[in-house]
């Protein structure tokens, strides 16, 4: 008796939050109104040099604490794995992982998606966020950001320019544990209208100033800083960023389904 109803609950909660869960990956491919363009599935024993730079230096931004390590960074079963680790490495006491396409890879609008196990724990960072290739700052687009602490929530960000200042527009989604399992992130920025996507369903939309200059994707996991504050003794390492692929598009005329 008592199992059958925890069947039925189970369920019942399946059909009204099957966003909350994770879902297989699909294979790479053409989307209504949007073409592929580009994407990594990550199926070789290394990083393809023709579309990724991996970082060996201490970037030394937002207070962070970590030196982004290239051993920290490598490709296993399918997966490109971002390693954060607690060692004394070029005068810092933390290596991570950062890599990105600058100088290989860019675009002007699109969509770009990500599927994701993150890591967490009390000062762990991991992002998915686009800067433009000519330098300039702002614009940027922050996909996914998530602050280890808070395991279940995920920012999503443009930061653009207002009357000549520096300005941002943001979310914060709160779902599941985006650290037990896979989950897709993505952007779909166009011009005049950028709308962030979680698992197929958008969860963030705004309309202002869209960067009208091509994008490079960065795919990290800072250790401290401004923040998610710095780790503590609850902090496990070392801990894993695991990125199943990364894909682009760009939208098809001909098949648009907004036209």
């Amino acid at each position: 008796m008592y199992r059958a109803v925890l069947i039925f609950f189970f369920n019942l909660l399946l059909a009204i939050t099957p966003s909350v869960f994770a879902e297989p990956p699909s294979p790479p491919g053409d989307l209504p109104g949007w073409k592929l363009v580009w994407n990594d599935e990550f199926e070789g024993s290394k990083f393809d040099e023709s579309k990724w730079t991996v970082m060996e230096k201490n970037l030394n931004k937002n207070k962070e604490l970590q030196f982004y390590a290239a051993d920290d960074c490598y490709v296993e079963k399918g997966m490109a794995v971002l390693r954060s680790q607690k060692r004394e490495y070029n005068g810092c006491h933390y290596t991570s992982g950062h890599i990105d396409t600058r100088g290989k890879f860019s675009q002007e609008y699109g969509r770009f998606e990500i599927r994701a196990k993150l890591p967490k724990g009390k000062g762990i960072w991991p992002a998915f966020w686009m800067l433009p290739e000519d330098k300039r700052w702002p614009p940027e687009i922050d996909v996914m950001e998530m602050i280890g602490s808070k395991p279940n929530r995920i920012l999503m960000t443009l930061h653009h320019r207002q009357l000549d200042k520096p300005a941002h527009a943001g979310f914060a989604y709160v779902g599941p544990d985006y650290s037990a399992d896979f989950h897709t992130f993505a952007v779909e920025w166009e011009p005049n209208r950028v709308a962030w996507y979680i698992d197929g369903q958008r969860r963030y939309f705004t309309p202002l100033d869209s960067p009208d200059t091509p994008f490079f994707i960065i795919l990290n996991t800072a250790v401290g800083g401004i923040l998610p504050g710095n780790p503590d003794d609850t902090t496990e390492f070392p801990v894993y960023y695991y990125i199943d692929y990364v894909r682009v598009w760009k939208r098809d005329p001909a098949t648009d389904p907004k036209k």
